[in-house]
């Protein structure tokens, strides 16, 4: 079983991997089947590790949008079809950066406070 440091580490590769192809910008998502695909399978991975660290772990660290975390997930997964990719890329380009800051203050902190 993975442990709550390991699951936030998965979360800031999963936000590396994404930028890596978001750095050639929203048209290039808009047109690039491939990258979107990439994207969203990293959004699902954030999404999945952000449910395994489950409730305690959310209720201990209020400040991270969790819940809506593991909803863009779930609406990636059931919803794919219906997806809309503007509302994509702003999570990519203004929620990420957000998250990636305090998924490594998490990090940072004195592991006591990771559990």
């Amino acid at each position: 079983m993975r442990d709550p440091g390991e699951r936030l580490r998965d979360i800031l590769d999963a936000i590396s991997q994404i930028e890596r192809y978001a750095a050639r910008g929203p048209e290039v998502f808009e047109q690039d089947e491939l990258i979107q695909v990439w994207i969203f399978h990293h959004i699902q991975i954030i999404g999945e590790a952000a449910s395994q660290l489950g409730r305690d772990f959310h209720e201990s660290h209020p400040n991270i949008p969790w819940a809506q975390i593991v909803a863009m997930r779930n609406l990636l997964i059931h919803e794919y079809f219906g997806v809309d990719l503007h509302e994509v890329w702003q999570t990519v380009e203004h929620d990420l950066p957000l998250l990636r800051l305090a998924i490594q203050e998490l990090l940072d902190a004195p592991p006591e406070t990771q559990q």
